[in-house]
């Protein structure tokens, strides 16, 4: 297969973009009419090409949009995949779907985003959003600013990207859609109670009233929408085994495959009223009501870490066992099943009033909320209860470069309900259980609990001048928001303990297939179903585990922000044109936690004292912006400002895991020698701070075509590790009833130390098939590249960046003419750090390519009268069905997770009255 050279193409690119410049201005005369120049602007995929292009060249900072008309033309199945598509941005894919963003090889922990310009809550542990949550079709348009301003009062290391609802004064005439959407899988049915196939449906009403001073728009979407899975999942996280010769050898195996349906219905509101140049009140909600099912079947595999199990190595490579045997094995038959349930409601006021021409005065409240509930379950069966109980199998095994990893050659038939029965296979629990036993554990519940809640206030003034100082803007704003989380865990145990049970025939359903990685047909069982028929005793594992108690804690902080920027614009000379903004922010951030703190006493019960913290600091960031105009469609664009991302709100958990040492319990004893040790999170951990400096060139030879060159450095004056500190454990009280002697200790937490630097450059281009040739008139595309290169060192070593990729290109090709609409659209990026599973195991994604495809066709341009107003389309997402892989160590052949999704088909259909 050819390689792709995305270097080659962004220079061919950007030379045919300038040469397609000096051709059009060749072959255009010089005498268009304002008339013939509007027709071009509106016409289909271009105009909003034309419309973003707008938004970028007249910001005073560093911005890419995109318009509600793009969102619009071929929705994405959520406004994740679009953005994903923009100059520096790349996302990373969560069963198999576009969900959390990257900007400038920063994760989402460093991106601020906001909805009509207020910050958002999430309905994950921490800050960062999953734009997956949000449908394309109720969004208005998406600005990613890439260099802070003073009055962009929430800020991102990376970056802010602001969702923007329709403004339906701007809109200036009724809309009225409709639209509907069947979907498809092409690994089809995985589970034989899964769903392959799902729909989209979407209505938007856009009007106005009382002589267009009253705005009204209302859009409603229901998605029901399937994903399947064949996954290879290693055992152990990023740790391998070796066996006795030393070479690195598999340690387990938990293949499985997965059928999932998200089920999201979203309703927005916008209702405008502006009844003179006075008064502009806008109003806005958002409702999202947001669940995904999985079901998941598969086997556990216990290898070089399995108790009592012996491997035979039949082949090595470079210190790594390519082929062996798994001896005297007895695997672990799973049939899981998980569900989130989500809501989230967001409300808006805004109210701008000019109290004279040249004076304003705004004022913006807020709020918005996110319940989350987690639900997981696991159901085991097995050839006997316990370890080394019940016929065992000699599993073979072959590690492969690719496709999952690894191919096995099993024994036994694991779809047999009379050799596989439920109960615990594994002496999982660690005697915890019910019958205080070490293999009574026949199954097991997490849930997460979560909440988020954030309100906000916003005051401004603005006065404009006359002059270089073209206005100035100050203000305040000020945000509470309190996140809490609840972890919990409960075990399973079947009341014909310790007797197997044969799965019961109604709820015994037709195998799934695990023969994608050899293991063949699976015993499948509605778990669910028998869990909700109280066949299960359960026992609270919050009674045992630390980690637990520790995992649940609540964040809280209240933050007020005073602003003051000047906006300037002015002439160099006859051609060159001045313009930008200085202005500065003054941050101050009151934040506290509560947690527990957490041990177990010598009965192995858990020991639990409230524990809390925090802080109250302020920072200053200022922040500069110039712009030169040249010549009308030259700009050298220039940013130095100061930004912070806040720490992530596990990281500034109270709760903290501590130990207690009745021997080194004395007066004489030393903080290097205390009784006392833990580890946890920080309340008083502050936030990530960076000095970023901005370079970019842009010329925008047509309406529809630019080419720009940006550079970038971030230089982070601090960045978050895990540290040894001191700690006075003198509010705490040891176990089993004891008095400390000396409470003085260490505690492992995390903490501020020094940063580094990041620096980057983007390519990207804008071309137009019409500046070529007037037969290419309707072609077009859309190219970008971004190269990085970072600098973090921890405690010596090399520190990893979570999101960070080398390099990541976007291509995007489009046709529409004669009523065609057609787009494909590829997304690259090379291997990036990031954190997988409960235990957020640090592992190295392998890069990937994603291509997605679609075509439409607007019957307004058909002729047909009868159905105009009408348009169907095709769309088609990871077209080559490209895998999610993920490795540990560095190592491309310790494969931790590799999966597949399979390729989706949309076909839809809309109509406009």
């Amino acid at each position: 297969m050819k390689s792709f050279t995305p270097k080659a193409l962004t220079v061919a690119l950007a030379l045919a973009s300038i040469h397609a410049a000096q051709v059009s201005a060749q072959q255009e005369p010089t005498n268009l009419d304002s008339e013939s120049l509007e027709e071009v602007v509106v016409t289909g995929i271009r105009a909003s090409l034309i419309k973003s292009q707008a938004v970028k060249e007249n910001s005073t900072t560093i911005v890419e949009a995109i318009t509600a008309e793009d969102i619009g033309k071929l929705p994405d199945p959520s406004i994740a995949e679009t953005i994903a598509r923009l100059p520096g941005l790349s996302a990373r894919r969560v069963d198999g779907r576009a969900s959390a963003i990257s900007m400038r090889g920063l994760n989402e922990d460093y991106i601020a985003t906001t909805f009509n310009g207020r910050e958002q809550v999430s309905i994950g542990d921490n800050r960062g959003v999953d734009f997956s949550l949000y449908p394309a079709e109720i969004m208005g348009g998406v600005t990613v600013h890439k260099v802070a301003s003073a009055s962009l009062t929430t800020q991102g290391i990376a970056g802010v990207i602001d969702m923007q609802s329709v403004k339906p004064l701007a809109t200036g005439e009724q809309v009225i859609k409709i639209g509907g959407l069947y979907e498809e899988n092409s690994l089809g049915q995985l589970n034989p109670d899964g769903e392959d196939s799902g729909y989209r449906v979407t209505g938007s009403y856009i009007d106005q009233f009382a002589d267009d001073t009253v705005g009204v728009a209302v859009t409603i979407n229901s998605i029901s929408s399937p994903n399947q899975e064949e996954r290879w999942n290693a055992w152990g996280g990023t740790e391998w085994p070796t066996d006795d010769a030393g070479n690195i050898i598999l340690g387990g195996a938990k293949p499985y495959v997965r059928s999932g349906i998200e089920d999201r219905n979203t309703i927005m509101g916008v209702l405008e009223y502006q009844p003179n140049d006075q008064l502009h009140i806008t109003a806005d909600a958002l409702y999202i009501d947001y669940s995904v099912e999985n079901i998941l079947r598969g086997i556990e595999i216990p290898a070089r870490w399995g108790a009592g199990i012996t491997m035979d190595t039949l082949a090595v490579e470079d210190g790594f066992v390519t082929e062996g045997v798994i001896n005297g094995v007895r695997p672990v038959v799973r049939n899981d099943y998980s569900r989130n349930d989500a809501e989230l409601g967001a409300f808006g006021l805004n109210i701008e009033y000019n109290i004279t021409d040249n004076t304003m005065v705004e004022l913006d409240v807020s709020h918005s909320q996110v319940e989350r509930d987690g639900w997981l379950m696991e159901s085991y069966a097995g050839s006997g209860r316990g370890d080394g109980v019940g016929p065992a199998d000699n599993i073979g095994f072959t590690m492969n470069d690719s496709n999952y990893g690894v191919t096995f050659s099993p024994g036994h038939d694991y779809s047999d309900p009379d050799l596989y029965m439920m109960g615990g296979a594994l002496s999982w629990g660690g005697g915890n259980t019910l019958y205080d036993a070490a293999d009574d554990q026949d199954g097991f519940i997490s849930t997460i609990d979560l909440d988020d809640e954030l309100s906000s206030f916003k005051l401004s003034v603005s006065h404009q001048f006359d002059g270089w100082v073209k206005s100035v803007e100050g203000g305040v704003y000020y945000t509470e928001r309190e996140k809490v989380k609840r972890d919990s865990g409960t075990f399973l145990t079947l009341p014909s303990y310790p007797e197997m049970t044969r799965v019961p025939d109604e709820y015994l359903l037709p195998s799934a297939s695990l023969e994608f990685i050899g293991m063949g047909n699976m015993l499948s069982y509605d778990a669910f179903g028998f869990y909700q028929d109280g066949n299960y005793i359960e026992t609270s594992e919050d009674l045992t585990a630390t980690f637990r108690a520790t995992n649940s804690w609540s964040v809280s902080e209240s933050v007020t922000t005073a602003y003051i920027q000047a906006d300037f614009a002015g002439d160099l000379t006859n051609h060159i044109v001045l313009t930008g903004n200085v202005g500065v922010q003054a941050v101050n951030t009151d934040q506290s936690s509560n947690g527990n703190a957490a041990s177990n006493d010598d009965q192995g019960l858990v020991v639990i004292t409230p524990v809390s913290g925090g802080a109250d600091y302020t920072d200053v960031l200022p922040s500069l912006s110039l712009n030169l105009n040249m010549f009308d469609d030259h700009w050298l664009r220039m940013g130095a400002t100061k930004t912070m991302s806040r720490a992530r709100m596990d990281r500034m958990n109270a709760s903290l895991s501590y130990g207690f040492n009745e021997v080194l319990n004395t007066p004489s004893a030393t903080i290097e020698a205390s009784p006392w040790s833990a580890n946890g999170g920080n309340p008083e951990l502050r936030p990530q701070v960076a000095n970023t400096y901005d370079l970019s060139y842009e010329y925008y030879f047509a309406a529809d075509g630019y080419v720009s060159i940006a550079a970038f450095y971030k230089d982070l004056e601090s960045w978050q590790v895990s540290t040894r500190t001191d700690y006075d454990f003198s509010a705490i009280a040891p176990p089993n009833g004891q008095v400390a002697e000396f409470n003085q200790g260490y505690y492992w937490q995390w903490d501020n130390a020094d940063g580094g630097t990041i620096e980057g450059t983007e390519l990207s281009v804008s071309l137009p098939g019409h500046l070529i040739h007037e037969s290419m008139d309707g072609f077009g595309l859309t190219a970008s590249a971004t190269y990085l290169d970072s600098s973090i060192e921890v405690e010596g070593q090399e520190a990893n960046i979570p999101g960070l990729s080398d390099s990541m290109y976007n291509l995007t090709a489009y046709y529409e003419n004669y009523g065609w609409q057609l787009r494909a659209s590829m997304r690259q990026r090379d291997d990036f750090p990031a954190e997988l599973g409960y235990d957020a195991d640090p592992v190295l994604i392998a890069g990937s390519t994603v291509v997605d495809a679609q075509i439409g066709y607007d019957f307004s341009e058909s002729g047909i009268d009868a159905l105009d107003g009408l348009t169907l389309s095709l769309q088609v997402y990871n077209l080559t069905d490209e895998p999610f892989s993920a490795y540990a160590s560095g190592d491309p052949r310790l494969v931790r997770d590799y999966q597949v999704y399979g390729t989706n088909y949309l076909l839809s259909a809309s109509y406009r009255f």
